[in-house]
Formats: structure tokens, sequence, C-alpha cells
């Protein structure tokens, strides 16, 4: 269904892109507006007929845009930015240190980090800690 639409409203958009270059302007269009009396469409004729077409492709194209926007809108359900479904992850103390998240011993950037944790617990934390020369 909602492909049918999407076909007629995409030929309306076509065929109005197509009426509104026809019609003559100040610089009299594509050509329309410079030939002789004899040509296919002209005088009043033309502005008349043109102006009809523009708004009743015009109405069409509204209809089926309101249309789509209506079809889109039938599969949403409201939701609450306040409901909270998933439980509250545990926070943990401020400057504490984050659990490991594997425990495979690769020796790669979070071994390293794991030692250096270890390490800093280890060591008496009665202050900052000062380099000592050898």
């Amino acid at each position: 269904m909602q492909t049918v639409i999407i076909v007629i409203h995409l030929m309306i958009v076509a065929a109005l892109i197509g009426v509104v270059l026809l019609q003559r302007s100040e610089g009299g269009g594509l050509g329309m507006g410079s030939g002789g009396g004899s040509g296919f469409m002209t005088g009043r004729g033309t502005a008349n007929l043109l102006t009809r077409t523009t708004a009743f492709l015009a109405v069409g194209f509204f209809l089926t845009s309101l249309f789509l926007s209506w079809l889109a809108g039938l599969d949403r359900k409201p939701t609450s930015i306040l409901d909270t479904t998933t439980p509250a992850a545990p926070q943990s103390q401020p400057g504490s240190p984050a659990p490991p998240l594997s425990s495979g011993g690769s020796g790669g950037v979070l071994d390293a980090l794991r030692q250096q944790e270890q390490q800093q617990k280890q060591a008496p934390s009665g202050g900052p800690q000062v380099p000592q020369s050898q």
C-alpha cells in the first residue's frame, strides 16, 4: 500500500516540476512564450490550463504527503523518557579502580595497568610519592 502511494507521489512530483517549468515567466520560460500565434498553447488558454494543472497537482502532492506521514506514524508507540526498564548499574566509589574486564595474560596494556594498580595498593599511601635516587 505504502509503495503504491510513494510511486503516485513521485509521479505527481515529476509532473509538478514539469508544469512549473513550462509556465511563462518574465524571461519567457522554456521558450513557450516566444513563438508566434500558431503555437500549441497560446495566450490566456496557456495560463489558465497551466495554472489549473499546477493547482491540481499541488493538491495531489499535499494529500499524498499527508497520507504518507499518517501511514508512517501508525506503527509508532509513545514512550516515556522517565520509564527505566533496565536495572541501574552498580556504581563504584569515586577514585576506586575499575574491575578488570578480562583475566587473559596477553602481556598487553591492560596487564601493565593491573600491575601498576597492584603496586600502588602495596605501597604505603601516606602522601605523595617522591622518586628516590639510587
